[in-house]
């Protein structure tokens, strides 16, 4: 496990002290797909509009390969295709078109390069907002004053996209710990955290 291994001692044992939050590293990928997912298509599958953008965008061969991959037989993806404005599909279905539209699009952000670009913001990084883990339920004679916390990070963002495409968890954990390295005295205490946010 990422991030320091004696980091809930004050506080006992991580179930026991009631304390809401996540490792860093899994707030990191939750991050990554936030963006993703605000740079996408904004109206839902089950609008006209939403379902006829989605089905635009995978109308290509990676697109439809996407569409089967979900379970879609070529000829419905090809009765779609034909009709895009005015198909509709079931409700199980558009979940799938929403499911590979989305899976499209992140796959298509990474190979263009776009993610790494927009994070790394010519070199100058990004601000990154480190809020703590929620104490509210916590005895108060374990909490700890902590603080949200801001930083600007800049070189980690090819690695960071690497390993967060890669699906590689432990890799995303250790660039978490050299994230919260830069808060010095503090870094045990950001190991967890309730939320990341990116400037971005």
């Amino acid at each position: 496990m990422a991030g320091s291994p004696d980091l809930w001692s004050r506080w006992g044992q991580w179930q026991k002290s009631d304390a809401a939050g996540m490792k860093g590293g899994e707030a990191l990928i939750l991050e990554l797909n936030r963006i993703v997912h605000t740079s996408g298509i904004t109206s839902p599958v089950t609008t006209r509009r939403g379902l006829t953008a989605r089905l635009r965008y995978l109308d290509s061969p990676a697109g439809r390969a996407e569409l089967a991959a979900q379970g879609i037989s070529p000829r419905t993806i090809r009765t779609w295709m034909k009709a895009k404005n005015k198909t509709s599909p079931t409700p199980a279905s558009r979940e799938k078109i929403d499911t590979a539209y989305w899976h499209r699009r992140r796959e298509n952000l990474i190979r263009s390069g776009w993610l790494v670009k927009h994070l790394d913001n010519d070199g100058r990084g990004r601000r990154m907002e480190i809020h703590p883990v929620d104490q509210t339920r916590v005895e108060s004679k374990y909490r700890r004053d902590l603080n949200s916390r801001t930083i600007t990070v800049r070189y980690i963002w090819s690695d960071l996209v690497t390993a967060w495409a890669n699906k590689n968890a432990n890799m995303v954990d250790e660039i978490w710990d050299d994230v919260i390295s830069d808060l010095d005295s503090d870094y045990n205490a950001y190991a967890y955290v309730s939320s990341v946010g990116f400037n971005a």
